[in-house]
């Protein structure tokens, strides 16, 4: 059984839309083999890196930057996963008000320390609150369950 850790600050209601929506895709029905974990930042720390299989991390675009929450995750995990976790395959997606560049940035930078590998282009969710928001994450947690259940990832 391989294991997808959900890392995700949902401070608002649709940021929860957007955390459910990468479970429920990571839950979709056809895939077996997967088992899903979804934490907030503040309550994942570097054990339960070391014992997934693959990663997606959820952020808002805090003024340019990641959440406060997401960094704590990064500040706690990153040293001790270092050595035991490069090549993990990792996926991120950023509910931007604005540009999200920042964001996307920042998170780049530790996740290319971390030599993690990323599993997919980084989803920007720019601008007004749309629905199909919700869809692209659900199809983003599916995707790398997907991967993971197939044994690409």
């Amino acid at each position: 059984m391989k294991r997808l850790l959900i890392v995700a600050h949902a401070p608002s209601p649709n940021t929860l839309r957007l955390r459910d929506a990468a479970e429920r895709g990571a839950r979709h029905p056809d895939i077996e083999a997967v088992e899903v974990v979804v934490k907030p930042p503040l309550e994942a720390g570097p054990d339960d890196v070391r014992t997934c299989d693959a990663i997606l991390l959820g952020t808002t675009e805090n003024l340019g930057y990641m959440s406060g929450a997401l960094k704590d995750f990064f500040d706690r995990s990153y040293y001790p996963v270092l050595e035991e976790k490069q090549g993990l395959p990792c996926a991120l997606y950023i509910r931007a008000g604005r540009d999200g560049t920042g964001t996307r940035r920042a998170v780049e930078s530790i996740v290319t320390g971390l030599r993690w590998r990323w599993a997919q282009e980084p989803l920007t969710l720019r601008g007004e609150w749309r629905d199909d928001f919700v869809d692209q994450v659900e199809e983003l947690g599916l995707y790398l369950a997907a991967g993971l259940d197939s044994g690409i990832l």
